[in-house]
């Protein structure tokens, strides 16, 4: 089950983050996602549990949480939408 963790700490690491969940069940993937020109954390990231049942339990146990002084937001992710192509993008040449 993927699951999207909001409000993290913009200095929190996969690492922590892996260790926070495995408290619920076995973690296959975990992934902050950064601002591409900063490489900066944009404050949430993407868990992916090994199971249904990892994963209800890490929602249950950590959504609301606080953690490193943030209460953090726990939810199932939802697929992502595909979006038309932008308009008005320059051309290199």
């Amino acid at each position: 089950m993927n699951l999207y963790v909001g409000n993290i700490s913009y200095n929190m690491t996969e690492e922590d983050l892996q260790q926070i969940f495995e408290q619920h069940g076995e973690v296959v993937r975990v992934h902050i996602v950064k601002d591409r020109e900063t490489g900066r954390s944009k404050g949430f990231a993407f868990v992916e549990m090994g199971s249904e049942a990892a994963g209800d339990a890490a929602v249950e146990g950590l959504n609301n949480q606080q953690v490193n002084g943030r209460t953090i937001r726990v939810n199932k992710a939802h697929p992502r939408e595909s979006r038309p192509p932008r308009q008005n993008q320059r051309a290199y040449s």
